[in-house]
């Protein structure tokens, strides 16, 4: 084998490389957002459509649906483009090497512990909040527009923020690790059909922080103390203290533990089988 011959074969596997590594972050970024998933199934479901109408010999069907895939595109990039260029913003605000800084078991612990402590509280006094988890996509855009703190998590200080009469009562509080990075932040809101009119600005702009990226937002509501989780564009309403607990320890868990609980528990369950 020539000097030629490895050199062309080492830009083939770093062309390749790279091009998988361009489709996994776009894919993984549009999975992270609800409106461009069900764009993305919708444009499958037509082009199945189209290899199942020329299979049959559906001519007038395949003739539109031809048509469809023609123009399609060009209106999809006119008609989604907000959503197109917060993907693209998303990627280039994407840490490569995941979250800025993975917690270890005893810090999550904690974390989810201060948090569900102010929770508690606020719930019972009936105060509004808004708690926001950095994940892998990067909330500094708002960030920057809202009022930094910076300063290490506790379950007083989110209290305090949350305060009636605070001046930053009404905005949202980013965590990013386990440290308070600003409040007052100001979120898009959720114009799904599926939120109950009931639901105010705060729930909607929870569970529009999911619909654009993978936070995780706990919301008290001020009118009914009661709790809620939004996550990837869902929104789990009338949560207990357990559930809450529970569901951001979860949330909370890098995939490489889950996957290793995953196979303690195949483990355990071939081990019954046995």
């Amino acid at each position: 084998m020539t000097l030629d011959s490895i050199v062309t074969i080492i830009k083939n596997i770093v062309d390749i490389s790279l091009v998988w590594l361009a489709l996994y972050y776009i894919l993984k970024n549009i999975r992270n957002n609800v409106k461009l998933t069900l764009l993305f199934k919708g444009v499958a479901i037509i082009v199945i459509l189209k290899l199942i109408s020329d299979w049959l010999g559906l001519i007038t069907i395949g003739l539109l649906l031809e048509y469809v895939i023609m123009w399609g595109p060009l209106a999809l990039i006119i008609i989604f483009q907000p959503e197109i260029r917060n993907v693209l913003e998303q990627i280039g605000k994407t840490q490569l090497l995941g979250r800025h800084k993975v917690l270890t078991v005893d810090e999550r612990e904690r974390l989810v512990y201060e948090i569900v402590t102010a929770v508690e509280y606020l719930r019972k006094a009936r105060i509004g909040a808004l708690i926001v988890l950095e994940r892998d996509i990067s909330l500094n855009n708002y960030i920057e527009k809202a009022k930094k703190v910076y300063a290490d998590l506790s379950s007083d200080l989110l209290i305090s923020i949350f305060f009636p009469n605070n001046p930053l009562h009404d905005g949202g509080v980013i965590i990013q690790g386990d440290r308070i990075s600003c409040a007052g932040a100001v979120f898009p809101t959720s114009n799904s059909s599926k939120v109950n009119k009931k639901f105010g600005t705060r729930h909607r702009a929870a569970l529009g922080i999911t619909e654009e990226s993978d936070a995780i937002s706990v919301v008290v509501s001020e009118e009914t103390g009661r709790v809620s989780i939004a996550v990837k564009g869902e929104l789990f309403y009338n949560l207990s203290t357990d559930d809450v607990r529970m569901m951001l320890i979860d949330e909370l868990r890098p995939t490489q533990e889950e996957d290793y609980l995953d196979e303690l528990d195949e483990e355990d369950i071939y081990e019954e089988d046995r």
